[in-house]
């Protein structure tokens, strides 16, 4: 833990409304000074590097990741998973309780801080369940869970459909002063569906998963938020409806906050289709003003990476979800990285599981869709990676003020570059994004004052943990 001047680079700290070109320090593990003082108060031996057209920020946070342990190492380790979340530029994640076990006792809560505490790479917070085995059938033990560790509660990948059971979650998560993540899904409308039920299913053959199917559970969620004043937080919209409900329910006031995933507000369904279909449709307008022109990525019909849950949906709800993002509706930007198998998702589109891998490309597909296309402002941007996780979370996280912890992220919003099997650190290379152009790149992380990862290109001199 050297100290460490960063100089000449754009700091961005929307929770301190800080956005300047000038220098930071870090001494100790802490954030030391910024401005003018930094360098007078650098000591001796600090070394001093220079940032020049690079982006420094708080440490970005991930508040919804799938690190599989314990229990299904195959597909990604609390270890690899981490390493992916480095290389991305995320100094924290939240692990969901979707393991095996799943994190509804106290012990599988310490085994996990246990073993992020020696294997880690970045930061490791964790979620619990809302239910005894993710079931939906009886409440978990939430205090016991509290007083491990957990810093929110969730049955990510499954969703309570009893609404007596969830309103008392919510009223114990309250008590507990924690907030409710929920997969919003109503199973009774989503049935068997594989993909968004609309155009391209119908021409595909395949069932469908109506948009109505998290427009039930978004109004339900909103109305039982008022009714106990529990903080519930919506994942990974993926609906324009969904948009509009939270939009009102903010007017009102009400404890309810969201989180979009750049799959959704990237792709549309007919990505399902082929690439042939997709660039000719939703597609054509993103890879028209992309520098790559006319070679866009070759998929084939019913690629198993491009079935998640929620599904793809149709471009107006893409265009609306990044309307949401840049108004404020949409708090933040999450990956829902789920790791899978080759071999799992190799099989018939039906039998395939959901999700895909997104920790290494979410920087950059957010400035891509977001900063670069003048959507949004970079600390705008910025703030649903860092500010607005963490509030929710109540994370002292989030922020570079002087005597925080030095979690910190170094970008070049500019570096051009295309994703491949050599930028992977997962387990797990179940992604749609492989051989994708992307326009933003991490250059160096700190977590907690130590350097966890820099690009090759980005102060040769220094010596990273991992590489």
């Amino acid at each position: 833990m050297n100290a460490v001047l960063l100089t000449g680079g754009r700091v961005i700290d929307p929770a301190n409304q800080l956005d300047a070109k000038t220098d930071l320090l870090i001494d100790d593990g802490k954030i030391a000074a910024i401005g003018r003082d930094a360098a007078l108060q650098a000591p001796a031996h600090a070394q001093r590097i220079k940032a020049n057209g690079l982006v420094i920020c708080p440490g970005l946070i991930d508040l919804h990741v799938h690190l599989r342990e314990p229990g299904q190492t195959a597909k990604e380790t609390i270890a690899t998973g981490t390493r992916a979340a480095a290389r991305g530029g995320f100094s924290s994640v939240l692990c969901m309780p979707n393991t095996t076990p799943p994190i509804d006792q106290a012990s599988t809560v310490a085994f996990i801080r246990d073993k992020a505490k020696n294997e880690a790479a970045v930061n490791v917070f964790v979620a619990g369940a809302i239910t005894k085995s993710l079931a939906g059938e009886e409440m978990a033990p939430i205090g016991s869970l509290k007083n491990a560790g957990i810093v929110a509660i969730t049955d990510d990948g499954h969703c309570i459909q009893n609404n007596e059971l969830m309103r008392r979650s919510l009223e114990y998560a309250r008590m507990f002063q924690l907030p409710v993540l929920d997969h919003c899904q109503d199973y009774s409308l989503v049935t068997d569906g594989v993909m968004h039920e609309g155009y391209w299913s119908t021409l595909l053959g395949l069932r469908g998963w109506p948009a109505a199917g998290e427009q039930t559970i978004v109004a339900r969620n909103i109305l039982l938020a008022e009714k106990t004043g529990a903080h519930v937080h919506l994942q990974h919209l993926s609906s324009a409806k969904s948009i509009s409900l939270l939009r009102e329910a903010k007017k009102q006031g009400l404890p309810v906050s969201a989180e979009a995933c750049p799959h959704h507000f990237t792709l549309t369904d007919a990505a399902v289709a082929g690439s042939d279909h997709y660039w000719k449709t939703d597609g054509q307008d993103f890879w028209r003003h992309s520098k790559h022109g006319k070679n866009p990525p070759s998929w084939p019909s019913y690629d198993t990476c491009f079935k998640m849950n929620p599904p793809l949906r149709t471009s107006h709800d893409r265009k609306a979800i990044l309307e949401g993002i840049a108004d404020g509706t949409i708090d933040v930007i999450a990956s829902d990285h789920a790791p899978h198998c080759n071999f799992e998702k190799e099989v018939e589109f039906d039998y395939a599981p959901f999700g895909i891998t997104g920790l290494e490309t979410e920087l950059a597909l957010a400035l891509t869709q977001l900063f670069h296309s003048k959507i949004m402002h970079l600390s705008d941007l910025i703030a649903r990676f860092t500010m607005n996780p963490a509030r929710i979370l109540g994370l002292d996280k989030g922020t570079l003020s002087p005597g925080k912890d030095a979690d910190i992220t170094v970008f070049d919003p500019h570096c051009e570059w295309t994703y491949s099997h050599d930028h992977c650190a997962s387990k797990s290379t179940n992604t749609p994004f492989f051989n994708w152009p992307l326009k933003g790149k991490t250059m160096g992380l700190w977590v907690r004052g130590r350097l966890i990862w820099r690009e090759d290109k980005f102060a040769t001199e220094l010596k990273p943990v991992l590489i």
